[in-house]
């Protein structure tokens, strides 16, 4: 696993329990899963973007190297607030049902 997905999967974990003994609800969850989609759309696109050429006639240079990582993570964002893929629904609804569970 990538250590940005494993960090957001750790960051995922605290949010449930947080958000379980605060008795936050769906909106929390639902913060937490589209940044899990974000952080994952962002590995996924950054593939995308490897084999492109930044070099001169048509490139940027070093600067396009330096900001398309800011780039490609703002694009995943973006996607993800506006809807995404499905992951965040998802991981919304397993969340929600994690919270219910731990307060039982």
């Amino acid at each position: 696993m990538d250590a940005a997905l494993a960090t957001a999967a750790a960051q995922l974990t605290r949010t449930v329990d947080a958000s379980a003994q605060t008795g936050a609800g769906a909106q929390v969850a639902r913060k937490a899963a589209e940044e899990f989609e974000s952080v994952f759309l962002t590995t996924m696109l950054e593939g995308m973007f490897t084999g492109l050429d930044a070099e001169a006639p048509f490139g940027g240079g070093s600067t396009e190297k330096t900001y398309r990582s800011l780039l490609v993570s703002e694009y995943a964002k973006q996607i993800s607030g506006n809807g995404g893929i499905g992951i965040a629904d998802q991981i919304t609804r397993d969340l929600i049902a994690l919270q219910e569970d731990a307060q039982k």
